[in-house]
Protein backbone atom coordinates (compact mmCIF):
# COMPACT_ATOMS: atom_id res chain seq x y z
CA UNK A 1 0.00 0.00 0.00
CA UNK A 2 1.58 3.69 -1.14
CA UNK A 3 1.73 5.88 1.75
CA UNK A 4 -0.21 9.03 1.73
CA UNK A 5 2.47 11.76 1.61
CA UNK A 6 2.48 15.65 2.16
CA UNK A 7 3.62 17.58 -0.92
CA UNK A 8 5.82 14.82 -2.80
CA UNK A 9 7.85 16.31 -5.97
CA UNK A 10 7.39 13.36 -8.30
CA UNK A 11 10.25 12.47 -10.75
CA UNK A 12 8.40 13.75 -13.60
CA UNK A 13 7.90 16.85 -12.15
CA UNK A 14 11.92 17.39 -10.83
CA UNK A 15 12.90 15.88 -14.12
CA UNK A 16 16.63 16.57 -12.91
CA UNK A 17 18.33 16.23 -9.25
CA UNK A 18 18.47 20.08 -9.63
CA UNK A 19 15.43 20.40 -10.99
CA UNK A 20 13.99 18.40 -7.70
CA UNK A 21 16.06 21.63 -5.39
CA UNK A 22 14.29 24.00 -7.66
CA UNK A 23 11.11 23.06 -7.31
CA UNK A 24 11.17 22.37 -3.65
CA UNK A 25 12.43 26.10 -3.50
CA UNK A 26 9.32 27.14 -5.68
CA UNK A 27 6.63 25.52 -3.29
CA UNK A 28 8.23 26.02 0.23
CA UNK A 29 10.45 28.98 -0.07
CA UNK A 30 9.97 29.93 3.56
CA UNK A 31 9.95 26.41 4.85
CA UNK A 32 13.40 25.23 6.87
CA UNK A 33 15.07 22.96 4.51
CA UNK A 34 18.12 22.25 6.79
CA UNK A 35 19.56 23.06 10.37
CA UNK A 36 23.42 23.51 10.97
CA UNK A 37 25.41 24.31 14.13
CA UNK A 38 27.91 27.05 13.70
CA UNK A 39 29.47 29.28 15.84
CA UNK A 40 28.12 27.61 18.68
CA UNK A 41 24.62 27.80 18.06
CA UNK A 42 22.25 25.59 15.74
CA UNK A 43 21.19 28.00 12.26
CA UNK A 44 18.20 27.53 10.01
CA UNK A 45 18.17 27.98 6.54
CA UNK A 46 15.02 28.25 4.90
CA UNK A 47 14.54 27.09 0.89
CA UNK A 48 14.43 30.64 -0.14
CA UNK A 49 17.88 31.18 1.72
CA UNK A 50 19.39 27.90 0.12
CA UNK A 51 18.11 28.88 -3.39
CA UNK A 52 20.20 32.43 -2.62
CA UNK A 53 23.40 30.52 -1.52
CA UNK A 54 22.96 28.17 -4.82
CA UNK A 55 22.88 30.95 -7.14
CA UNK A 56 26.33 32.43 -5.62
CA UNK A 57 28.13 28.99 -5.64
CA UNK A 58 26.64 28.72 -9.47
CA UNK A 59 27.94 31.92 -10.86
CA UNK A 60 31.38 31.14 -9.41
CA UNK A 61 31.87 28.26 -10.58
CA UNK A 62 30.52 29.25 -14.26
CA UNK A 63 33.52 31.75 -14.07
CA UNK A 64 35.55 29.13 -13.87
CA UNK A 65 35.10 28.14 -17.78
CA UNK A 66 34.57 24.50 -17.22
CA UNK A 67 32.55 22.83 -19.54
CA UNK A 68 29.13 19.91 -19.64
CA UNK A 69 30.25 17.14 -18.05
CA UNK A 70 33.27 18.17 -16.68
CA UNK A 71 33.78 16.23 -13.06
CA UNK A 72 33.83 18.17 -9.62
CA UNK A 73 34.60 16.81 -5.97
CA UNK A 74 32.80 16.92 -2.80
CA UNK A 75 35.00 16.36 0.76
CA UNK A 76 33.29 18.03 3.52
CA UNK A 77 31.41 16.74 6.35
CA UNK A 78 27.48 16.95 5.96
CA UNK A 79 26.79 20.70 6.01
CA UNK A 80 24.23 22.70 3.82
CA UNK A 81 27.96 23.89 1.48
CA UNK A 82 27.38 20.18 0.22
CA UNK A 83 24.01 21.36 -1.38
CA UNK A 84 24.78 24.35 -2.24
CA UNK A 85 27.88 22.62 -4.45
CA UNK A 86 26.01 19.94 -5.60
CA UNK A 87 23.07 21.81 -6.90
CA UNK A 88 25.13 24.58 -8.44
CA UNK A 89 27.57 22.01 -9.85
CA UNK A 90 24.30 19.97 -11.35
CA UNK A 91 22.48 23.35 -13.01
CA UNK A 92 25.62 24.03 -15.08
CA UNK A 93 25.77 20.28 -16.55
CA UNK A 94 28.19 19.57 -14.19
CA UNK A 95 29.27 15.48 -12.92
CA UNK A 96 29.83 15.38 -8.78
CA UNK A 97 31.98 13.41 -7.32
CA UNK A 98 31.74 12.77 -3.72
CA UNK A 99 34.82 11.89 -1.44
CA UNK A 100 35.00 10.24 1.70
CA UNK A 101 36.80 13.00 4.51
CA UNK A 102 37.99 10.08 6.39
CA UNK A 103 39.72 8.76 3.13
CA UNK A 104 43.36 7.73 2.71
CA UNK A 105 45.36 10.62 0.25
CA UNK A 106 46.46 7.95 -2.31
CA UNK A 107 42.97 6.31 -2.56
CA UNK A 108 41.66 10.31 -3.14
CA UNK A 109 44.38 11.15 -5.83
CA UNK A 110 43.41 7.95 -7.40
CA UNK A 111 40.13 8.98 -7.70
CA UNK A 112 40.49 12.54 -8.41
CA UNK A 113 42.71 11.56 -11.34
CA UNK A 114 40.33 8.72 -12.72
CA UNK A 115 37.38 10.80 -12.84
CA UNK A 116 40.04 13.70 -14.24
CA UNK A 117 38.38 16.27 -11.48
CA UNK A 118 38.71 20.04 -12.07
CA UNK A 119 37.55 21.16 -8.91
CA UNK A 120 37.63 20.10 -5.67
CA UNK A 121 35.60 21.48 -2.56
CA UNK A 122 37.12 20.75 0.91
CA UNK A 123 36.33 22.02 3.99
CA UNK A 124 40.03 22.83 6.33
CA UNK A 125 43.84 23.21 6.87
CA UNK A 126 43.82 19.35 7.91
CA UNK A 127 42.58 18.50 4.94
CA UNK A 128 44.64 20.66 2.90
CA UNK A 129 47.93 18.88 4.76
CA UNK A 130 46.56 15.38 3.64
CA UNK A 131 46.24 16.85 -0.01
CA UNK A 132 49.45 18.17 0.15
CA UNK A 133 51.14 15.02 0.34
CA UNK A 134 49.47 13.98 -2.56
CA UNK A 135 49.93 17.34 -4.84
CA UNK A 136 52.31 16.51 -7.60
CA UNK A 137 49.46 13.55 -8.26
CA UNK A 138 46.45 16.46 -8.54
CA UNK A 139 48.18 18.43 -11.68
CA UNK A 140 44.71 18.27 -13.25
CA UNK A 141 42.51 19.87 -10.74
CA UNK A 142 42.09 23.44 -11.81
CA UNK A 143 40.59 25.12 -8.54
CA UNK A 144 41.18 24.02 -4.99
CA UNK A 145 37.95 25.72 -2.54
CA UNK A 146 38.24 25.48 1.11
CA UNK A 147 35.73 26.77 3.51
CA UNK A 148 37.79 27.84 5.99
CA UNK A 149 40.64 30.43 5.37
CA UNK A 150 44.31 29.31 5.14
CA UNK A 151 47.09 30.65 4.93
CA UNK A 152 48.09 30.45 1.10
CA UNK A 153 51.02 31.47 -0.29
CA UNK A 154 52.79 28.18 -2.28
CA UNK A 155 49.66 27.36 -4.16
CA UNK A 156 47.85 29.70 -6.84
CA UNK A 157 45.00 27.04 -7.52
CA UNK A 158 43.88 27.44 -3.60
CA UNK A 159 40.89 29.60 -2.93
CA UNK A 160 38.70 29.90 0.47
CA UNK A 161 35.26 30.80 -0.56
CA UNK A 162 35.68 34.25 0.42
CA UNK A 163 37.30 34.59 -2.19
CA UNK A 164 35.58 32.49 -4.84
CA UNK A 165 31.89 33.46 -3.76
CA UNK A 166 30.41 36.55 -5.39
CA UNK A 167 28.62 38.53 -2.84
CA UNK A 168 25.34 37.62 -4.46
CA UNK A 169 23.62 36.20 -7.54
CA UNK A 170 20.54 35.27 -9.35
CA UNK A 171 20.23 31.69 -10.20
CA UNK A 172 20.20 31.27 -13.91
CA UNK A 173 18.29 28.54 -15.54
CA UNK A 174 20.49 25.24 -15.54
CA UNK A 175 21.83 24.23 -18.89
CA UNK A 176 19.60 21.46 -20.89
CA UNK A 177 19.48 17.71 -19.59
CA UNK A 178 17.64 14.69 -19.42
CA UNK A 179 16.76 12.54 -16.42
CA UNK A 180 18.90 9.81 -18.09
CA UNK A 181 21.83 12.02 -18.11
CA UNK A 182 24.91 11.13 -15.71
CA UNK A 183 24.89 13.04 -12.64
CA UNK A 184 27.40 11.77 -10.38
CA UNK A 185 30.82 9.31 -10.21
CA UNK A 186 30.39 7.54 -6.83
CA UNK A 187 33.09 5.48 -6.36
CA UNK A 188 32.69 2.10 -4.64
CA UNK A 189 34.42 1.13 -1.63
CA UNK A 190 37.41 -1.15 -3.00
CA UNK A 191 37.25 -4.03 -0.35
CA UNK A 192 39.14 -5.69 -2.92
CA UNK A 193 41.15 -3.69 -5.55
CA UNK A 194 40.91 -0.14 -6.58
CA UNK A 195 37.57 1.43 -6.11
CA UNK A 196 35.55 1.54 -9.30
CA UNK A 197 33.64 4.75 -9.88
CA UNK A 198 29.37 3.82 -10.16
CA UNK A 199 28.11 6.33 -13.02
CA UNK A 200 24.36 7.69 -11.71
CA UNK A 201 21.94 9.49 -13.82
CA UNK A 202 19.22 12.17 -12.39
CA UNK A 203 16.41 9.24 -13.27
CA UNK A 204 18.61 6.44 -11.19
CA UNK A 205 18.72 8.53 -7.70
CA UNK A 206 14.97 10.26 -8.18
CA UNK A 207 12.94 7.37 -9.17
CA UNK A 208 14.98 5.05 -6.39
CA UNK A 209 14.06 7.80 -3.65
CA UNK A 210 10.70 8.24 -4.64
CA UNK A 211 10.14 4.30 -4.88
CA UNK A 212 11.25 4.34 -1.02
CA UNK A 213 8.17 6.47 -0.01
CA UNK A 214 6.56 3.06 -0.78
CA UNK A 215 7.97 1.89 2.12
CA UNK A 216 7.76 4.80 4.57
CA UNK A 217 5.70 7.55 5.62
CA UNK A 218 7.43 11.06 4.98
CA UNK A 219 5.21 14.14 6.22
CA UNK A 220 6.47 17.79 5.74
CA UNK A 221 6.88 18.47 9.09
CA UNK A 222 9.50 15.26 9.77
CA UNK A 223 12.75 15.80 10.76
CA UNK A 224 16.08 14.00 9.65
CA UNK A 225 19.27 13.84 11.36
CA UNK A 226 22.07 13.30 9.16
CA UNK A 227 25.36 11.58 10.01
CA UNK A 228 26.20 9.29 7.53
CA UNK A 229 28.43 11.05 5.19
CA UNK A 230 26.79 11.89 2.23
CA UNK A 231 29.58 10.51 -0.07
CA UNK A 232 27.87 7.32 0.88
CA UNK A 233 25.07 6.62 -1.35
CA UNK A 234 22.51 5.48 1.14
CA UNK A 235 22.65 8.61 2.90
CA UNK A 236 22.60 11.10 -0.58
CA UNK A 237 19.55 8.95 -1.67
CA UNK A 238 17.45 8.56 1.53
CA UNK A 239 18.62 11.83 3.54
CA UNK A 240 19.37 14.31 0.84
CA UNK A 241 17.16 13.68 -1.77
CA UNK A 242 14.07 11.86 -0.48
CA UNK A 243 13.72 14.79 2.36
CA UNK A 244 14.17 17.37 -0.56
CA UNK A 245 11.30 15.27 -2.76
CA UNK A 246 9.13 15.46 0.63
CA UNK A 247 9.70 18.62 1.76
CA UNK A 248 10.99 17.46 5.21
CA UNK A 249 13.56 18.97 7.35
CA UNK A 250 17.20 18.17 7.56
CA UNK A 251 19.61 18.41 10.56
CA UNK A 252 23.44 17.57 10.35
CA UNK A 253 24.73 16.12 13.49
CA UNK A 254 27.83 17.39 14.83
CA UNK A 255 29.68 14.53 15.10
CA UNK A 256 29.33 11.05 15.71
CA UNK A 257 30.98 11.43 19.73
CA UNK A 258 28.11 14.26 19.74
CA UNK A 259 25.50 12.05 18.02
CA UNK A 260 23.72 10.72 21.20
CA UNK A 261 23.52 15.19 22.50
CA UNK A 262 22.16 15.75 19.17
CA UNK A 263 19.95 13.51 18.78
CA UNK A 264 18.35 15.01 22.52
CA UNK A 265 18.48 18.21 20.95
CA UNK A 266 17.03 18.01 17.83
CA UNK A 267 14.80 15.14 18.92
CA UNK A 268 14.43 13.58 15.09
CA UNK A 269 11.42 11.89 14.04
CA UNK A 270 13.34 9.11 11.14
CA UNK A 271 16.81 8.28 11.57
CA UNK A 272 18.71 6.96 9.03
CA UNK A 273 21.51 4.92 10.32
CA UNK A 274 23.99 1.13 9.35
CA UNK A 275 24.40 -1.36 11.57
CA UNK A 276 27.28 -0.08 13.41
CA UNK A 277 25.09 2.47 15.44
CA UNK A 278 22.76 0.65 16.22
CA UNK A 279 25.09 -1.91 17.92
CA UNK A 280 26.81 0.86 19.69
CA UNK A 281 23.63 1.72 21.13
CA UNK A 282 22.36 -1.79 22.06
CA UNK A 283 26.26 -1.93 23.58
CA UNK A 284 25.50 0.80 26.08
CA UNK A 285 22.37 -0.55 26.92
CA UNK A 286 24.39 -4.02 27.67
CA UNK A 287 26.63 -2.06 29.66
CA UNK A 288 24.00 -0.43 31.85
CA UNK A 289 22.17 -3.49 32.64
CA UNK A 290 25.37 -5.14 33.93
CA UNK A 291 26.02 -2.52 36.17
CA UNK A 292 22.61 -2.58 37.44
CA UNK A 293 20.79 -4.75 39.61
CA UNK A 294 19.15 -8.07 38.30
CA UNK A 295 15.37 -6.40 38.86
CA UNK A 296 16.62 -3.88 36.51
CA UNK A 297 18.07 -6.95 34.07
CA UNK A 298 14.70 -8.92 34.73
CA UNK A 299 12.51 -6.10 34.13
CA UNK A 300 14.33 -5.13 31.20
CA UNK A 301 14.14 -8.49 29.46
CA UNK A 302 10.04 -8.58 30.31
CA UNK A 303 9.82 -5.50 28.34
CA UNK A 304 11.28 -7.06 25.60
CA UNK A 305 9.89 -10.00 25.69
CA UNK A 306 6.48 -8.16 26.37
CA UNK A 307 7.18 -5.79 23.32
CA UNK A 308 8.20 -8.35 21.24
CA UNK A 309 4.97 -10.51 21.53
CA UNK A 310 2.83 -6.85 20.87
CA UNK A 311 4.90 -6.09 17.56
CA UNK A 312 4.44 -10.12 16.57
CA UNK A 313 0.50 -9.66 17.13
CA UNK A 314 0.12 -6.06 15.57
CA UNK A 315 1.70 -7.99 12.34
CA UNK A 316 -0.33 -10.64 12.17
CA UNK A 317 1.65 -13.24 13.38
CA UNK A 318 1.25 -13.47 16.96
CA UNK A 319 -1.84 -13.58 20.00
CA UNK A 320 -3.22 -11.80 22.53
CA UNK A 321 -0.99 -12.60 25.81
CA UNK A 322 -1.79 -11.40 29.60
CA UNK A 323 1.19 -9.83 29.93
CA UNK A 324 -0.18 -6.81 27.27
CA UNK A 325 -1.36 -5.58 30.58
CA UNK A 326 1.87 -5.22 31.68
CA UNK A 327 2.69 -3.02 28.77
CA UNK A 328 1.71 0.56 30.22
CA UNK A 329 4.08 -0.18 33.05
CA UNK A 330 6.88 -1.21 31.44
CA UNK A 331 6.86 1.18 28.47
CA UNK A 332 7.07 3.81 31.84
CA UNK A 333 9.94 2.25 33.88
CA UNK A 334 11.62 0.55 30.72
CA UNK A 335 11.00 1.44 27.09
CA UNK A 336 10.28 5.38 27.50
CA UNK A 337 13.62 6.00 29.45
CA UNK A 338 15.61 4.17 26.53
CA UNK A 339 14.07 6.17 23.80
CA UNK A 340 14.06 9.20 25.46
CA UNK A 341 17.75 8.96 24.82
CA UNK A 342 17.10 9.16 21.01
CA UNK A 343 14.98 12.42 21.56
CA UNK A 344 11.71 10.21 22.35
CA UNK A 345 10.00 11.29 18.49
CA UNK A 346 11.29 8.77 16.56
CA UNK A 347 8.81 6.94 14.40
CA UNK A 348 10.94 5.19 11.93
CA UNK A 349 14.38 3.98 11.87
CA UNK A 350 16.18 2.92 8.85
CA UNK A 351 18.86 0.52 8.76
CA UNK A 352 20.65 -0.32 5.68
CA UNK A 353 24.68 -0.23 4.40
CA UNK A 354 25.14 -4.14 5.97
CA UNK A 355 23.65 -6.50 7.84
CA UNK A 356 21.68 -5.53 11.17
CA UNK A 357 21.74 -8.57 13.74
CA UNK A 358 17.97 -9.87 14.74
CA UNK A 359 18.71 -9.95 17.91
CA UNK A 360 19.76 -5.86 17.78
CA UNK A 361 16.54 -5.30 15.73
CA UNK A 362 14.06 -7.39 18.23
CA UNK A 363 15.38 -5.15 21.11
CA UNK A 364 14.95 -2.00 19.87
CA UNK A 365 11.35 -2.85 17.49
CA UNK A 366 10.25 -4.47 21.31
CA UNK A 367 10.87 -0.90 22.81
CA UNK A 368 8.91 0.71 20.58
CA UNK A 369 11.66 1.78 18.11
CA UNK A 370 9.96 0.53 14.50
CA UNK A 371 13.36 -0.59 12.96
CA UNK A 372 13.20 -1.32 9.27
CA UNK A 373 15.75 -2.80 7.52
CA UNK A 374 16.87 -2.46 4.15
CA UNK A 375 19.76 -3.38 1.12
CA UNK A 376 20.82 -2.03 -1.93
CA UNK A 377 24.40 -1.32 -3.66
CA UNK A 378 26.00 2.01 -4.80
CA UNK A 379 25.39 0.76 -7.89
CA UNK A 380 21.42 0.08 -7.17
CA UNK A 381 21.36 3.62 -6.07
CA UNK A 382 21.25 2.35 -3.75
CA UNK A 383 17.95 1.05 -2.60
CA UNK A 384 16.74 -2.45 -3.79
CA UNK A 385 14.33 -3.43 -0.67
CA UNK A 386 13.17 -2.49 2.13
CA UNK A 387 11.00 -3.51 4.71
CA UNK A 388 7.61 -2.04 4.98
CA UNK A 389 6.54 -0.71 8.77
CA UNK A 390 3.12 -3.07 8.12
CA UNK A 391 5.01 -6.20 6.80
CA UNK A 392 8.12 -6.21 8.63
CA UNK A 393 10.02 -8.94 8.57
CA UNK A 394 13.25 -7.80 10.46
CA UNK A 395 15.56 -10.77 9.64
CA UNK A 396 15.17 -9.92 6.33
CA UNK A 397 15.89 -6.94 4.14
CA UNK A 398 12.61 -6.40 2.93
CA UNK A 399 10.61 -6.77 -0.18
CA UNK A 400 11.89 -5.29 -3.69
CA UNK A 401 10.61 -1.29 -4.02
CA UNK A 402 8.40 -0.27 -6.57
CA UNK A 403 10.24 -1.08 -10.45
CA UNK A 404 12.97 -3.23 -9.20
CA UNK A 405 12.98 -6.82 -10.42
CA UNK A 406 14.96 -9.71 -8.21
CA UNK A 407 15.64 -13.60 -9.30
CA UNK A 408 18.49 -15.89 -8.42
CA UNK A 409 21.28 -16.51 -10.62
CA UNK A 410 24.43 -19.09 -10.60
CA UNK A 411 25.09 -20.17 -6.93
CA UNK A 412 22.63 -18.37 -5.42
CA UNK A 413 23.43 -14.67 -6.62
CA UNK A 414 21.05 -12.04 -6.17
CA UNK A 415 20.19 -10.44 -9.70
CA UNK A 416 18.45 -7.09 -10.10
CA UNK A 417 16.99 -5.30 -12.83
CA UNK A 418 15.20 -1.75 -12.89
CA UNK A 419 14.89 2.16 -13.16
CA UNK A 420 18.01 2.27 -10.14
CA UNK A 421 20.64 -0.01 -12.08
CA UNK A 422 24.09 2.09 -12.55
CA UNK A 423 25.02 3.08 -16.29
CA UNK A 424 27.98 1.31 -15.73
CA UNK A 425 31.48 1.59 -14.47
CA UNK A 426 33.44 4.77 -15.32
CA UNK A 427 36.42 4.21 -17.70
CA UNK A 428 35.99 0.46 -17.15
CA UNK A 429 33.76 -0.87 -19.66
CA UNK A 430 35.27 -4.49 -18.34
CA UNK A 431 34.03 -4.55 -15.34
CA UNK A 432 30.14 -3.23 -16.22
CA UNK A 433 29.84 -6.52 -18.39
CA UNK A 434 31.14 -8.45 -15.73
CA UNK A 435 28.67 -6.71 -13.58
CA UNK A 436 25.65 -6.22 -15.82
CA UNK A 437 24.38 -8.71 -18.62
CA UNK A 438 23.14 -7.73 -22.07
CA UNK A 439 19.85 -7.97 -20.86
CA UNK A 440 20.78 -5.30 -17.74
CA UNK A 441 20.29 -7.85 -14.73
CA UNK A 442 22.78 -6.59 -12.32
CA UNK A 443 24.76 -9.17 -10.34
CA UNK A 444 25.07 -8.12 -6.83
CA UNK A 445 27.63 -11.07 -5.72
CA UNK A 446 25.31 -11.56 -2.82
CA UNK A 447 23.94 -15.21 -2.30
CA UNK A 448 20.36 -15.09 -1.12
CA UNK A 449 17.07 -16.12 -0.89
CA UNK A 450 13.37 -15.47 -1.16
CA UNK A 451 10.97 -16.15 0.98
CA UNK A 452 7.54 -17.54 0.17
CA UNK A 453 6.09 -13.42 0.84
CA UNK A 454 8.67 -12.41 -1.18
CA UNK A 455 10.73 -11.23 1.37
CA UNK A 456 14.78 -11.29 0.56
CA UNK A 457 17.31 -13.12 3.10
CA UNK A 458 21.03 -11.94 2.28
CA UNK A 459 23.43 -14.65 3.26
CA UNK A 460 26.43 -13.97 2.00
CA UNK A 461 28.72 -12.51 -0.48
CA UNK A 462 30.09 -15.38 -3.33
CA UNK A 463 33.60 -13.58 -3.04
CA UNK A 464 33.41 -14.18 0.37
CA UNK A 465 32.31 -17.17 0.84
CA UNK A 466 35.24 -19.67 2.40
CA UNK A 467 35.89 -22.67 0.78
CA UNK A 468 37.99 -24.86 3.75
CA UNK A 469 40.23 -27.58 2.38
CA UNK A 470 37.86 -30.63 3.42
CA UNK A 471 35.23 -28.56 0.77
CA UNK A 472 32.92 -27.34 3.29
CA UNK A 473 31.81 -23.62 2.06
CA UNK A 474 31.46 -21.68 5.14
CA UNK A 475 29.74 -17.81 4.38
CA UNK A 476 31.70 -15.76 7.08
CA UNK A 477 29.63 -12.73 7.65
CA UNK A 478 26.88 -14.83 10.02
CA UNK A 479 29.42 -15.64 11.67
CA UNK A 480 31.01 -12.23 12.14
CA UNK A 481 27.50 -10.98 13.17
CA UNK A 482 27.00 -13.22 16.14
CA UNK A 483 30.60 -12.92 17.36
CA UNK A 484 30.38 -9.41 17.70
CA UNK A 485 27.26 -9.92 20.06
CA UNK A 486 30.12 -10.51 22.56
CA UNK A 487 31.34 -7.33 24.13
CA UNK A 488 34.49 -8.24 24.62
CA UNK A 489 35.02 -7.58 20.41
CA UNK A 490 34.79 -4.56 18.59
CA UNK A 491 35.99 -6.20 15.10
CA UNK A 492 36.32 -9.89 14.15
CA UNK A 493 37.33 -11.80 11.01
CA UNK A 494 37.07 -15.28 10.25
CA UNK A 495 39.45 -17.05 8.35
CA UNK A 496 39.62 -20.48 7.09
CA UNK A 497 40.54 -20.47 3.16
CA UNK A 498 42.17 -23.87 2.01
CA UNK A 499 42.52 -25.16 5.99
CA UNK A 500 41.03 -27.66 7.77
CA UNK A 501 39.20 -25.65 10.11
CA UNK A 502 38.67 -21.81 10.97
CA UNK A 503 40.26 -19.19 13.46
CA UNK A 504 38.98 -16.06 13.93
CA UNK A 505 40.84 -12.46 14.36
CA UNK A 506 39.72 -10.60 16.86
CA UNK A 507 40.31 -6.61 18.24
CA UNK A 508 39.12 -6.36 21.43
CA UNK A 509 37.20 -3.82 23.80
CA UNK A 510 39.40 -2.58 25.72
CA UNK A 511 37.16 -1.81 28.51
CA UNK A 512 35.57 -5.25 28.34
CA UNK A 513 39.10 -6.75 28.02
CA UNK A 514 39.66 -4.82 31.15
CA UNK A 515 37.20 -6.74 33.13
CA UNK A 516 38.26 -9.89 31.28
CA UNK A 517 41.68 -9.97 32.34
CA UNK A 518 40.70 -8.71 36.10
CA UNK A 519 37.92 -11.71 36.16
CA UNK A 520 40.66 -14.37 35.04
CA UNK A 521 43.46 -12.96 37.02
CA UNK A 522 45.82 -11.92 34.57
CA UNK A 523 47.06 -8.26 33.80
CA UNK A 524 45.40 -6.49 31.04
CA UNK A 525 48.33 -4.71 29.69
CA UNK A 526 50.59 -7.78 29.55
CA UNK A 527 51.15 -8.19 25.77
CA UNK A 528 51.84 -11.92 26.13
CA UNK A 529 48.15 -12.58 27.82
CA UNK A 530 47.42 -12.32 24.57
CA UNK A 531 48.83 -15.68 23.61
CA UNK A 532 48.45 -17.31 27.06
CA UNK A 533 46.73 -20.62 26.32
CA UNK A 534 44.44 -20.27 28.98
CA UNK A 535 43.31 -16.96 27.70
CA UNK A 536 42.73 -18.62 24.51
CA UNK A 537 40.81 -21.89 25.83
CA UNK A 538 38.74 -18.96 28.02
CA UNK A 539 38.06 -17.11 24.60
CA UNK A 540 37.44 -20.34 22.49
CA UNK A 541 34.38 -21.39 24.92
CA UNK A 542 32.78 -17.93 24.45
CA UNK A 543 33.55 -18.21 20.82
CA UNK A 544 31.68 -21.45 20.28
CA UNK A 545 28.78 -19.79 22.72
CA UNK A 546 28.26 -17.55 20.05
CA UNK A 547 28.18 -20.10 17.05
CA UNK A 548 26.31 -22.91 18.47
CA UNK A 549 23.65 -22.39 16.01
CA UNK A 550 25.76 -23.04 13.04
CA UNK A 551 27.00 -26.55 11.51
CA UNK A 552 30.14 -28.52 13.29
CA UNK A 553 32.17 -27.31 10.56
CA UNK A 554 32.13 -24.19 10.90
CA UNK A 555 34.09 -24.92 14.46
CA UNK A 556 36.34 -22.11 15.28
CA UNK A 557 39.64 -23.92 16.94
CA UNK A 558 42.36 -20.56 17.15
CA UNK A 559 41.57 -16.95 18.16
CA UNK A 560 44.35 -13.87 17.31
CA UNK A 561 43.57 -11.50 19.76
CA UNK A 562 43.96 -7.96 18.97
CA UNK A 563 44.83 -4.56 20.31
CA UNK A 564 44.95 -2.24 17.77
CA UNK A 565 41.61 -1.53 15.45
CA UNK A 566 41.21 -1.77 12.15
CA UNK A 567 40.52 1.21 10.54
CA UNK A 568 41.08 3.55 7.11
CA UNK A 569 43.81 5.08 8.12
CA UNK A 570 45.66 1.62 8.83
CA UNK A 571 44.18 0.51 5.27
CA UNK A 572 42.26 -2.34 7.09
CA UNK A 573 38.84 -0.52 6.49
CA UNK A 574 36.88 0.83 4.04
CA UNK A 575 35.72 4.49 3.85
CA UNK A 576 32.53 2.95 4.69
CA UNK A 577 33.69 0.68 7.42
CA UNK A 578 33.97 -2.61 5.68
CA UNK A 579 36.66 -4.75 6.73
CA UNK A 580 39.44 -5.70 4.22
CA UNK A 581 39.23 -8.93 4.30
CA UNK A 582 42.47 -9.56 1.58
CA UNK A 583 44.71 -6.21 3.47
CA UNK A 584 44.14 -8.14 6.95
CA UNK A 585 44.69 -11.42 6.05
CA UNK A 586 48.26 -10.04 4.16
CA UNK A 587 48.65 -8.07 7.60
CA UNK A 588 48.19 -10.45 9.94
CA UNK A 589 49.67 -13.94 7.77
CA UNK A 590 52.94 -14.64 9.93
CA UNK A 591 50.58 -14.67 12.89
CA UNK A 592 47.64 -17.05 11.00
CA UNK A 593 50.41 -18.96 9.90
CA UNK A 594 51.51 -19.63 13.60
CA UNK A 595 47.82 -20.08 14.54
CA UNK A 596 47.84 -23.03 11.88
CA UNK A 597 51.10 -24.77 12.68
CA UNK A 598 50.29 -25.06 16.82
CA UNK A 599 49.31 -28.27 17.79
Amino acid sequence: MQAQQDDVITPQQAGTLHGLFVERARRSPDKIAYRHFQQNAWRNFTWREMHGEVARWQAALAGLGLQRGDRVAIMLRNCPYWMMFDQAAMSLGLVIVPLYTVDRPDNIAYIVNDADVKVLLFENAEQWQALRTVRDRLGGVKCFVSIDALRNGIEPRLKSIAEFLPPAAQLQPAQPCQPDELASIIYTSGTTGKPKGAMLSHANMLTNAHACLDTFTVHGDDLFLSFLPLSHTFERTLGYYLPVMAGATVAFARSIPQLSEDMQTIRPTILISVPRIYERMYAAIRAKLDEGSLLKRRLFHLAVETGWAQFERGQGRGSWKPSFLLWPLLQKLVAQKILDKLGGRLRVAISGGAALAPEISRVFIALGLPVVQGYGLTETSPVISGNRLENNYPDSVGQPIRDVQVRLGEQGALLVKGPNVMLGYWNNPGATRDMIDADGWLNTGDVAHISATGHLYITGRIKDIIVMSNGEKVPPTDMEIALLHDPLFDQVMVFGEAHPYLVVLAVLNVEAWQHFAQEIGIRADMPESLTDSRVEARILRRVARNLRGFPGYAKVNRVLLLREPWSVENGLLTPTLKIKRTEIAQQFAAQIKQLYERR
